[in-house]
């Protein structure tokens, strides 16, 4: 029996990991790390344990002393705080026992401004991006966000000083974005880069509601491919990441990589595309295949039935 161990479990992320490995590998015992319990975490894994915040000069020692304890023998980290710190352990555990998208993804992805800087030097169009602070919007309206962060959340659409001056004054370590439009064009890209150098990309049309996929249709854009099969070369991919863009009348412009997996993981299992399962298949040295996945399928989040507990 594999134990494999899955931070941030009271996260969307966390937990569809969880399920799908619970539903694809029920032979794996699982485990969960988070800061609290209040949480559904702990209906999906076997035990969770409380750890520090990723910030804390503690959490680091914590998760090394719970994997010699536990026995554990895959680690799957779910969030950017922690994956922003966890290089040391990388290093110690090495690819086959730390699923993560790889060192030189995580040091570009985890940072928005450099992600940027990163994609414009592959000869790739992007949005106008330049650091907030003493700098101003080169043009209004536009998109201030965190440098970095997860996924859409805490991201202000702003037209005007004013509102720059208040949310710059808030959150100083920021940037200012091109404002990419049509608004109902945002693609998340999944993209997933084999040991042997394959690529595959599920490109999903999406809604969010409150920073989360609620809706998603299969695309197929050439030329979004073209762009995510040159990043995942250029930027060394080692399993999956997604990126986020927009179709725009000029074409595609992304403005984001995350360099994990992202809240759709579960959504596009099941459309076949297993990111999750090929890279825990490669690290036991399988071989993985790419489906063929049919364009405009939809898929829709759909709220959980609630669970109660009587103690």
């Amino acid at each position: 029996m594999k134990t494999v161990l899955i931070t941030g479990i009271g996260g969307d992320i966390a937990q569809s990991i969880a399920t799908i490995l619970a539903e694809s590998r029920p032979e794996f015992k699982l485990i969960g790390t988070d800061i609290s319990t209040r949480h559904a975490g702990y209906l999906l894994v076997d035990e969770v344990f409380i750890m520090p915040i990723a910030t804390s000069e503690m959490y680091l020692d914590s998760i090394r002393t719970l994997i010699k304890e536990q026995s554990v023998d895959i680690v799957i980290p779910t969030n950017e705080q922690e994956l922003s710190v966890f290089d040391p352990l990388i290093d110690e555990l090495g690819g086959d026992r730390c699923i993560t998208a790889g060192v030189k993804v995580l040091n570009i992805g985890l940072d928005k401004l450099k992600t940027n800087k990163f994609i414009a030097s592959l000869g790739i169009p992007v949005p106008w991006t330049v650091l907030a602070g003493k700098n101003k919007p080169l043009k209004f309206p536009c998109i201030f966000k965190a440098r970095s962060g997860s996924g859409s959340k805490n991201i202000f659409k702003v037209d005007s000083q004013n509102e720059v001056s208040f949310l710059v004054e808030k959150y100083p370590h920021s940037i200012f974005q091109e404002l990419l439009e049509p608004e109902g064009q945002e693609v998340t890209c999944a993209v997933y880069r084999a040991k042997n150098g394959r690529v595959a990309v599920l490109q999903l049309l999406r809604q969010l509601t409150e920073g989360t996929t609620s809706w998603a249709k299969v695309v197929d854009n050439k030329e979004a491919l073209k762009m995510c099969r040159k990043i995942a070369k250029e930027i060394e991919l080692q399993g999956s990441m997604n990126i986020q863009l927009i179709l725009t009348d000029s074409g595609p412009r992304i403005f984001e990589i995350n360099p994990r997996f992202s809240s759709t993981v579960l959504m596009r299992h099941k459309l076949g595309f297993c990111d999750l399962l090929w890279s825990l298949d490669e690290v036991k040295g399988l071989s993985v295949d790419f489906p063929s996945i049919g364009i405009n399928k939809c898929m829709v989040r759909t709220q959980g039935v609630e669970r109660i507990n009587f103690e």
